[in-house]
């Protein structure tokens, strides 16, 4: 019975070392490159939170949050005002991705399945990673290409409808993610 009782003790601190929790740091970055009638364009997320957990060497759960009034481009205020009304920042100021019950590792070529929220609506999604850790580090790195009217958004006018923005937009991501 001793013996029984001293195997489930180890088994259990090595479940509980095997758990982990990771914050995405400020090193993080995600952009995303569209097109319009005129030029191309790229516009930077400057605000996200996210959380990853960690369950023996698989990720079992993502949270990731975008703020849509820092998402900003560098064209000046009126590309910004319009790409917030795009993403209907008052009425829903944060993208969104979660993963529940995942189980991804490293490697690469990965697809993680999510949940996508932009401008209120939400749908179900396979996003092309690369995962890898290193010195208490988890990093994430891919890109998905988003329709713009696949979430009921309209895609940007200017100059009374003569500058169209594109509906497909990429968005890139390089997430870096520290143990906590």
């Amino acid at each position: 019975m001793k013996k029984i009782g001293m195997v489930l003790f180890l088994l259990s601190g090595t479940m509980v070392c095997g758990q982990g929790s990771y914050t995405l740091g400020s090193e993080s970055t995600l952009t995303i490159d569209g097109t319009s009638t005129l030029h191309d364009w790229t516009v930077t997320a400057n605000t996200m939170e996210g959380t990853i957990n960690e369950e023996g060497q698989s990720i079992k759960a993502i949270t990731f949050e975008v703020a849509v009034a820092d998402i900003l481009s560098d064209r000046g205020a009126t590309m910004d005002k319009k790409m917030h009304d795009a993403l209907k920042k008052e009425e829903h100021p944060k993208v969104s991705f979660s993963v529940t019950d995942a189980r991804l590792s490293e490697g690469e070529s990965q697809d993680i399945n999510g949940h996508l929220t932009i401008a209120g609506v939400g749908k179900d999604v396979k996003v092309p990673s690369k995962i890898s850790k290193t010195d208490g580090t988890l990093r994430i790195v891919g890109e998905k290409k988003i329709v713009l009217q696949d979430y009921n958004m309209e895609p940007p006018t200017a100059m009374f409808g003569s500058i169209v923005v594109g509906d497909d937009v990429i968005v890139k991501f390089d997430l870096v993610f520290e143990r906590n």
